[in-house]
């Protein structure tokens, strides 16, 4: 009986106790933006697990609250949602230095193979350090063109493929696995720049790829989409030997796939440059084995080497998908794609295929990209930033340690700044005939490369894939809707795992240029 009486009073003196420090809490931050009333302990944890996906809840409090930022609790960390270009810049341009750092979260850390790379670690030593290597020996403007032959060797190797496709129905071409098409040409051009190889195993007879290259980037893909889902356990850490979403299981099964493909790879080619039977560096691997540090020791460890191996492959995602997307409203908007085809006779002919060195001539083909990037971004929310003092944003207080998301398609939909912004209309980036199309948007209108201290050090690569697989695919083959769909595709976006087409494009491909123009075949 006392033992019973004794324990009721430690449960009811531990109740008021997390029900007073919660008061105190927001008390002390009352300043904060306006969000969901949280739960003691778990914050808002159980209504997020109740609304999914994440973001569609955030966009729903976002109205109902009549806010373009939002300040969620869940477990003890504040997360900050924004959907307004004014208060992007704020974050991002204005108080950059505070909030250009990483949160530590499960995906990122196997990801990053424990914060090794440059686009996951945390600001630190190490990311100064890996960022400083990618921008000056990976991404710089030199390096890039070193690489073209091998971006060259890919863009052409995609027309031949599909045209050896197309040649298995001469009169009435083929229908063609877009997502599948683009997603496999943006890994085989990383793969080309990183490994000097387009396949893992056997070449395939007509330039396909093999179950191996579709394994590789379904891997990559998956972890992509779990690195922008949320983990109970990345706010409640004490119940991660739990596993609750079962997220860290896929996670490591995305990187032992990965490391199945890629460290033979990297091993070999470490005992090649020990061994002195490389020389010269050909690619992105050898770059990061040869980088040596002041005392002449070599700069990257070999877990180094993989990890930052693996986070190169990542770009793949945003050419990929804004491709898609655009043939997809082009289908359905043909007058846009004829404009496009158009522009593209004019500047490059019929007789050659398009090259990167065409890129700054191809106006509307650049308006159709920002257009794509403005309406369907790969994700819902940037990479997470997080603060590391506290700060003072459009009158809210922003405590240390919060983390903090920007709603991308939110942004670029906002009718604030677009005028009919679901419309899919590539001519609104072409209203000042003075100003130079450029793909990015340093006023973050949309969001496509991010900015400042975190900005994508590969924009310019990014912008030559998307531009160049693009042009190729406009260029070379006329695109409809296949037979059963009504000349129509359906643009609903996906319910879950980014905002990508609900379902893969499937299109009709036929040649339209002289047969010579597309090269050997295959």
């Amino acid at each position: 009986m006392g033992f019973n009486l004794l324990l009721s009073c430690v449960l009811i003196t531990f109740v008021i106790a997390v029900i007073m420090l919660n008061i105190k809490h927001r008390k002390k931050y009352a300043r904060l933006p306006p969000g969901p009333s949280p739960w003691p302990i778990v914050g808002s944890l159980p209504e997020r697990m109740k609304n999914r996906p994440t973001y569609k809840w955030a966009t729903k409090l976002m109205k109902q609250l009549a806010t373009d930022i939002v300040c969620i609790r869940l477990g003890n960390v504040d997360v900050v949602v924004v959907s307004s270009a004014v208060l992007a810049r704020e974050f991002l341009h204005k108080n950059d230095a505070i909030f250009s750092s990483r949160p530590n979260l499960m995906s990122s850390e196997y990801a990053s193979f424990g914060y090794l790379t440059m686009g996951l670690a945390p600001h630190g030593q190490q990311w100064k350090k890996m960022r400083k290597m990618y921008v000056r020996e990976l991404m710089s403007s030199a390096r890039v063109r070193w690489l073209l032959n091998k971006r060259n060797e890919e863009a052409d190797n995609l027309v031949q493929l599909i045209h050896n496709q197309c040649s298995k129905n001469p009169e009435g071409g083929e229908i063609i696995d877009i997502r599948l098409t683009v997603r496999q040409y943006c890994a085989n051009v990383i793969r080309k720049m990183t490994f000097s190889k387009r396949y893992f195993q056997d070449i395939q007879h007509d330039g396909s790829p093999g179950d191996a290259e579709k394994m590789h980037v379904k891997e990559i893909f998956d972890m992509l989409k779990y690195m922008d889902e949320f983990c109970i356990s990345d706010y409640l850490p004490w119940l991660r030997f739990l596993d609750i979403d079962g997220l860290e299981n896929k996670l490591r099964t995305c990187v032992k796939v990965i490391e199945k493909y890629h460290n033979p790879i990297i091993e070999d080619r470490i005992k090649q440059w020990k061994d002195k039977r490389r020389e010269h560096p050909e690619d992105f691997l050898d770059i990061l084995i040869t980088l040596n540090d002041e005392s002449g020791r070599p700069l990257l460890s070999i877990d180094e080497i993989k990890a930052q191996c693996t986070e190169l492959f990542f770009p793949c995602d945003n050419p990929s998908n804004a491709v898609e997307w655009i043939i997809a409203e082009m289908i359905n908007q043909p007058n846009i794609m004829q404009e496009a085809r158009e522009e593209i006779d004019k500047v490059v002919g019929k007789d050659r295929l398009v090259e990167e060195n065409d890129i700054p001539k191809l106006s509307y083909l650049k308006a159709c990209v920002r257009e794509s990037l403005r309406l369907h971004p790969v994700t819902p929310f940037v990479l997470p930033h997080l603060s590391t003092e506290d700060a003072n944003i459009a009158g809210y207080f922003i405590p240390k340690g919060t983390q903090v998301l920007l709603l991308r398609h939110m942004i670029g939909r906002d009718p604030k700044v677009w005028d009919e912004p679901l419309q899919f209309e590539p001519s609104r980036h072409l209203q000042d005939p003075s100003k130079k199309v450029e793909i990015s948007e340093p006023s973050l209108n949309f969001i496509a490369f991010s900015a400042g201290m975190r900005g994508c050090p590969a924009m310019p690569l990014g912008v030559a894939m998307t531009m160049m697989l693009l042009g190729r695919l406009v260029q070379g083959f006329t695109w409809n809707a296949p037979p059963n769909c009504e000349n129509k595709i359906d643009l609903s976006e996906a319910s879950h795992g980014g905002l990508y087409l609900s379902k893969p494009l499937h299109a009709h491909a036929k040649p339209r240029l002289p047969t010579t123009t597309y090269g050997i075949p295959i």
